[in-house]
C-alpha cells in the first residue's frame, strides 16, 4: 500500500503556530494596515470600479486600485508606484489597495506600462515621470469632467484628497469616474515638483508586509491547480554538458510517478534561460518527484568544462595580469611608465569568487498549458519575461500566455530565479502532460545552475607623489563571464574602478575578459559589489602610504564634487571615525556610487586574538538625489547592507572539475541574526534635479568598510573573499 503524500505550505505552517494555545511565542506582531493596502489577492486584478487608464480604476465607494506593472521581491514596488500615482491623483491614502498589472496586457496592447522590468534600482529614479503622469492624466481628466458638467473651464476645478470642487460645488472623484474615462486631453499635465509633493517624501509602512506576515501573500512556490504534477529536475552538473542516457526503471516503479522526461539543449540556444540537458521525474507530489529522482541512474558526458576549477581559473587569471588587456578608460599621461618611474608605489592583487543568489524562495515555476491558453506562475523580476519565455519555448503567440504575477521570495539580480531554464522545463512537461504542472529546484540544484556572480582578478598600483597623493594609477581587471561582457552590461571588470572619482591626473585602466562555461548574471549592485571591496581597501592603502587620514584623504581627492563631498562630510559628522582605538578594536571606511547614487559606511569592529570577528555597528550615509519613502528607504538600506554582508563574510563557491561543490547552506553559509550588526542610516541629499537608486548602493561600501577595520584592529589587509578564510589572529 502507498503511503499518502503530504504537503504541509509555508502558511499551513504559519497558522498552525499562531494558533497554537501557548505553543509558541514570536517576537513581533502582525500589523494592521491603517492606509492603503495590497488587495485581498493582488495577484488577481479585481473586477468592479471604473478605469480611468490603464493604471488605476475608481469604485462608488472612492477606493482607487492601482495596477502595478513592477514586480514586489521585497524591495517596495507596491508600495512606491502606489504612492507615486496617489500623490498625482491627490486620493486619500487610506482609499488605496494596489494589485498586480496584467502582462498579457502589456506585452499585446502595445506596452501601455512602458516599462516592467523592476531591476537596477530604477522603479523610482527612472520609471517616476511616466508612473506620476498616469495619476496627473487620471487627475486632469476628473477635473475635466467635472468642468464640462458644471460649465467651467477646467482651471476652476480642485481636485483634493478624492473630491472635485469648484464656486460651491462639490463631488467625488466616482461620481465623475464614467465621464472621465472617455475624455481625452488635448496635453499632457505636468508632473509635481518636489516642493509640490504632499505624500511622497514622509514615511510610509509597506503595504505588503501585513499580507506577509500572516502568511496569505502568494508566491510563485504556493501555487496549487486542480490536477497539477510536480517535478523534480537534475540538469548536467558541469553547464553544458551532454546527457549520454539514464536508466529510468526504478524511478517508474515509484508510488505516484507520473513519468520521467528527459530535457535536451537545442543547437545554438545557449542563453541563460535555455534548456540544458538533464532529466525530469514527474509524480503526483514533490517528495514523491524528488525521492524517485534520486533513484534514476545517470550518464554524463561532462565534456571539456570537466577539468575548470577555481585554482586552473586562478592560473589563467595569473597569466592574464601578466598581459595587455583592453583599456577601458584612461587620461592624462603615460601611468604604468610613471609608476614604474616612481620610487614610492603601491601595489596590491585582490579577488573576489563566484557567489550565487542564494533566494529564500528555491527557484520554481508552474505552467498550465491547454488548447486554447497557457498560465504561467514564475518568480521573474520582469513579468513580461516569463511570458515570452513561455510563448517561444512552446511556439505559442504571446496572445495565448498569461502570466499571473505573485510575490518573489528574493530575486537580487539576474532577472529572478524564474529567467533560468526552469520556465521552460514547467511549460515543456505541461505541454507534454496536458495538465498544471510544477517544477522545483532543490536548493542542490538552485545553486548548481544558478547565474552567479562572476569571480573577479584585479590588480592595482599606484605612484604616490609630493603631499602623500596618487600622481599615477593603473589596473588591470580579469574576469570570468560566460557569453562575455554583452551578457552583464554594465556589471564589468572593472565597474566603480575605472570610473572611481578620486582626481589622480595620470590613469590608465584594462581589463580582460576571459570566457567562463558557468552562466553568470547580474547580482545586487553589479560590478560595484565586488569591486567596491577591492577599490575602496586600495583608496585606504594608498592614504596610509601617503600618511592621510583615509576619511580626509577621500574628502581631499573629491574637492569639488558636491555629491560625494556631502557623504563624505555627514559620514564624518555622525561616524564618529577615528584611528585611535585599542588593539583589536577598529573603524574603517568606504564610499561607493552605484545606481545612480553615492552611499558612504563606516563599520566598527572587534577581532579577539584569536580572530573571532564581530561587527559592532555600520553607519551608512545615502545620497540619492531624492527620497520618496524614508522608512522604505532605511529598509532597503538595511537590506543591501545584510546582503552584501553575507556574501562577502561567508560566500563563495568551490568549483571542482567543472562543477560547484558547495551547495546548500551547511557548506555555502548566510549570515545569521546574531552575527548582524546594528545599522545606523542617515540621508544627505543633494535635491538638485537628479534621481539616484535605493535598493541597491548601500550594499557595496559594507565589505570595504569592515575589511578596512578589520585592519586597523589587527593589521592584517584581506585581499579576497569570503572574510572567514582569512586567519584574523593577532598578538
Amino acid at each position: 500500500m502507498s503511503t499518502p503524500a503530504t504537503n504541509l505550505s509555508r502558511r499551513t505552517l504559519l497558522q498552525a503556530m499562531l494558533g497554537a494555545g501557548g505553543g509558541l511565542v514570536i517576537g513581533f506582531h502582525v500589523p494592521v494596515a491603517e492606509a492603503a493596502n495590497v488587495a485581498s489577492k493582488p495577484w488577481t486584478t479585481p473586477s468592479g470600479g471604473v478605469e480611468i487608464n490603464a493604471w488605476l480604476t475608481i469604485d462608488t465607494d472612492g477606493t482607487v486600485t492601482i495596477r502595478v506593472p513592477h514586480t514586489e521581491l521585497g524591495q517596495g514596488a507596491l508600495t512606491s508606484v502606489s504612492m507615486m500615482v496617489a500623490e498625482e491623483l491627490d486620493v486619500p491614502w487610506a482609499k488605496v489597495q494596489a494589485v498586480f498589472a496584467d502582462m498579457n496586457r502589456h506585452v499585446n496592447g502595445g506596452e501601455e506600462y512602458v516599462v516592467t522590468s523592476t531591476n537596477g534600482s530604477r522603479v523610482v529614479r527612472s520609471q517616476h515621470p511616466h508612473i506620476m503622469l498616469a495619476g496627473a492624466s487620471a487627475r486632469e481628466r476628473l477635473k475635466q469632467a467635472a468642468a464640462e458638467a458644471w460649465g467651467v473651464d477646467r482651471s476652476a476645478v480642485r481636485a483634493r484628497q478624492g473630491m472635485l470642487s469648484s464656486d460651491g460645488r462639490e463631488a467625488t472623484y466616482a461620481e465623475f469616474a464614467g465621464a472621465a474615462a472617455a475624455v481625452a486631453l488635448d496635453r499632457q499635465p505636468a508632473i509635481k515638483t518636489p516642493g509640490e509633493w504632499w505624500l511622497l517624501g514622509t514615511p510610509v509602512p509597506r503595504i505588503d508586509v501585513p499580507v506577509k506576515v500572516n502568511g496569505s501573500a502568494h508566491y510563485a512556490i504556493d501555487t496549487r491547480l486542480d490536477g497539477m504534477a510536480y517535478a523534480a529536475v537534475r540538469s548536467c552538473p558541469v553547464p553544458w554538458g551532454r546527457l549520454v542516457g539514464f536508466d529510468a526503471a526504478e524511478a517508474e516503479r515509484q508510488p505516484g510517478v507520473l513519468a520521467v522526461v528527459e530535457f535536451r539543449a537545442a543547437p545554438g540556444k545557449g542563453g541563460p534561460n535555455h534548456l540544458q540537458d538533464g532529466v525530469a521525474v514527474v509524480a503526483d507530489s514533490y517528495y514523491r518527484a524528488m525521492r524517485a529522482l534520486s533513484l534514476v541512474r545517470i550518464d554524463w558526458d561532462f565534456g571539456a568544462y570537466a577539468g575548470i576549477s577555481n585554482e586552473t581559473q586562478a592560473r589563467e587569471a595569473a597569466a592574464l595580469l601578466e598581459t595587455p588587456g583592453e583599456v577601458t578608460a584612461k587620461q592624462g599621461g603615460d601611468a604604468p611608465a610613471m609608476i614604474a618611474a616612481s620610487r614610492r608605489v603601491v601595489t596590491a592583487d585582490y579577488h573576489r569568487p563566484y557567489e550565487t543568489h542564494a533566494r529564500m524562495e528555491p527557484i520554481n515555476a508552474t505552467v498550465s498549458v491547454t488548447d486554447t491558453r497557457v498560465d504561467v506562475w514564475s518568480p521573474t523580476q520582469n513579468q513580461a519575461t516569463a511570458l515570452e519565455i513561455v510563448a517561444d519555448e512552446l511556439g505559442r503567440n504571446t496572445r495565448d500566455v498569461h502570466v499571473h504575477t505573485v510575490f518573489i521570495g528574493g530575486a537580487f539580480g539576474a532577472n529572478g530565479g524564474g529567467n533560468t531554464a526552469v520556465t521552460r522545463q514547467a511549460a515543456v512537461l505541461s505541454a507534454r502532460l496536458r495538465r498544471p504542472v510544477k517544477v522545483i529546484w532543490s536548493r542542490e540544484e538552485d545553486i548548481a545552475q544558478d547565474k552567479q556572480r562572476a569571480p573577479h582578478y584585479i590588480r592595482l598600483s599606484a605612484a604616490i607623489g609630493d603631499g602623500g597623493l596618487p600622481d599615477a594609477f593603473f589596473s588591470r581587471a580579469v574576469w570570468f563571464a560566460y557569453q562575455g561582457a554583452a551578457n552583464h552590461g554594465s556589471a564589468t571588470a572593472d565597474y566603480t574602478i575605472a570610473n572611481m572619482p578620486y582626481r589622480v591626473a595620470n590613469r590608465r585602466h584594462e581589463r580582460h575578459n576571459a570566457n567562463g562555461h558557468i552562466p553568470t548574471a547580474t547580482h545586487r549592485a553589479p560590478g560595484a559589489n565586488q569591486n567596491g571591496f577591492i577599490i575602496e581597501q586600495f583608496v585606504d592603502e594608498m592614504a596610509l602610504a601617503g600618511g592621510w587620514d583615509p576619511l580626509e584623504w577621500r574628502l581631499e581627492m573629491t574637492r569639488g564634487m558636491e555629491p560625494w563631498q556631502r557623504v563624505l562630510g555627514k559620514l564624518k559628522d555622525v561616524s564618529g571615525f577615528t584611528r585611535d582605538l585599542p588593539r583589536g578594536r577598529g573603524m574603517g571606511i568606504a564610499v561607493v556610487a552605484a545606481h545612480g547614487s553615492y552611499c558612504g559606511a563606516c563599520a566598527t569592529v572587534e577581532v579577539s586574538r584569536d580572530g573571532a570577528l564581530s561587527i559592532e555597528r555600520l553607519v551608512l550615509v545615502m545620497n540619492s538625489g531624492y527620497i520618496i519613502n524614508p522608512l522604505n528607504a532605511t529598509e532597503q538600506m538595511e537590506g543591501s547592507a545584510c546582503w552584501e554582508l553575507t556574501h562577502a563574510l561567508q560566500g563563495g563557491l568551490e568549483m571542482r572539475e567543472g562543477r560547484f561543490t558547495n551547495l546548500n547552506f551547511d557548506t555555502y553559509p548566510l549570515l545569521r541574526m546574531d552575527q548582524m550588526p546594528e545599522v545606523e542610516c542617515h540621508f544627505a541629499l543633494s535635491e538638485d534635479g537628479w534621481w539616484g537608486g535605493v535598493a541597491e548602493p548601500a550594499a557595496p561600501p559594507v565589505p570595504p568598510a569592515v575589511a578596512n577595520a578589520i585592519y586597523f584592529a589587527t593589521g592584517k589587509r584581506l585581499r579576497s573573499t569570503p572574510i572567514v578564510r582569512h586567519d584574523l589572529s593577532w598578538s
